[in-house]
């Protein structure tokens, strides 16, 4: 018998009255805030308008919120499409599941679009948002503690995560403590940060660098926390895809770093141009 294990929350909804609070959306919800508010204010001590990154996530946000969406579909399409499947479940997004890259690819959609509107730099945007983006990974994960949804393997490690029968992979159903992956995740994003913020500053990345650098980061951290993982996924060459989607990240990402750092040395001046003019003189003082 195990003496000690993370218990999982008996639901994800909280009911406010008639108002249902889903853990998951509420996690994603709070993970966006903070994203905003780091994001913000590395644009304005780089130089930037407190409005630029609000007005560029009005953007960002809700193309990255399908892009997510549709990944998880797609790269996992038996649930909604296959036998004994539920298209219309594949709305329910409340319920979990948002592939990270399909969210980061159309957000980048979004938000370039929002620079080209308020003409500035793209790159430099990347570089103020992506320590944030990372927190708000991890602040995500946690609304698969609260689905009981995308745990690892079977452990009887002490931080082993039980999971209710209901939610047990078949075949696993006398199995109760499972890898937190979520909780592993969760640390290994908000490491990711860290060095993302220190990194910038120490070595003065500039034009995306900081971005490529997240992205190396979490890729290699996704590596390892995939393999654990034990829902269904497809698989090529023994791997499963979104490792190998991993592995395709990173390569670029160090790619992209040693070209830009050959080509674009420095940071680049990120003082707003176009519908808004960067900030006042007294608003960057104050900052």
């Amino acid at each position: 018998m195990q003496l000690a294990y993370l218990p999982s929350p008996p639901t994800g909804v909280i009911h406010l009255g008639p108002f249902p609070l889903r853990a998951y959306a509420f996690c994603i919800i709070v993970g966006v805030a903070v994203a905003l508010w780091i994001g913000n204010r590395r644009w304005v001590a780089r130089g930037g308008s407190r409005h630029t990154i609000g007005d560029i996530t009005i953007w960002a946000v809700p193309f990255g919120l399908v892009g997510g969406r549709l990944d998880h579909v797609i790269t996992s399409p038996d649930a909604y499409f296959g036998r004994g499947g539920d298209p219309i479940r594949a709305l329910y997004i409340w319920q979990g599941g948002l592939g990270i890259w399909g969210a980061v690819v159309l957000g980048g959609v979004g938000a370039w679009i929002g620079c080209r509107r308020l003409g500035v730099s793209f790159p430099a945007y990347a570089d103020a948002v992506a320590p944030g983006l990372a927190v708000a990974q991890a602040l995500g994960r946690w609304g698969n503690w609260f689905n009981q949804e995308l745990y690892g393997k079977p452990t009887t490690l002490p931080w082993g995560l039980e999971i209710s029968p209901l939610h047990r992979m078949p075949g696993s159903l006398d199995v109760a403590t499972y890898h937190p992956t979520f909780l592993y995740e969760f640390f290994w994003d908000l490491g990711v940060a860290l060095l993302a913020i220190w990194a910038g500053r120490r070595f003065r990345l500039g034009h995306g660098r900081t971005f490529a650098l997240y992205a190396a980061a979490y890729t290699v951290g996704r590596f390892w926390i995939e393999y654990l993982r034990i829902d269904e996924a497809h698989h090529f060459l023994g791997l499963r895809l979104n490792d190998w989607t991993s592995i395709a990240v990173f390569a670029g990402a160090i790619a992209y770093l040693v070209i830009s750092s050959r080509l674009h040395p420095g940071q680049e001046d990120v003082a707003d141009v176009g519908v808004r003019t960067a900030a006042p003189a007294e608003e960057r003082t104050s900052a």
